[in-house]
């Protein structure tokens, strides 16, 4: 499903015009970006949290020069789905 299925049937669920859907949408989008971005979780209850997670150094392989290099450590967005919203998929898939 992409962006403009979901636009779609909220729009047609809701009777909102699909610009004030897409709209608020974006802006959901935008929030969440820059409260992730500045180190801010995001909790919806019964869905999931977006938050920020933190992968530790690490080394890894430079195959072409033959040389051992370090990755550094960087923070990354991370999704995690409340326990509802996994099992309501896991019964889904199921049937």
């Amino acid at each position: 499903m992409r962006k403009a299925d979901i636009i779609n049937k909220i729009a047609s669920e809701t009777g909102i015009p699909k610009v004030d859907v897409l709209v608020s949408l974006e802006s959901f989008f935008q929030t969440v970006k820059e409260s992730v971005s500045d180190g801010e979780s995001v909790h919806i209850r019964g869905f999931g949290s977006f938050l920020v997670k933190k992968k530790a150094k690490k080394f890894g392989r430079d195959i072409r020069r033959n040389v051992t290099i370090e990755i550094p450590e960087r923070s990354v967005p991370a999704f995690k789905p409340s326990n509802a919203f996994v099992e309501q998929v896991k019964d889904a898939h199921q049937k």
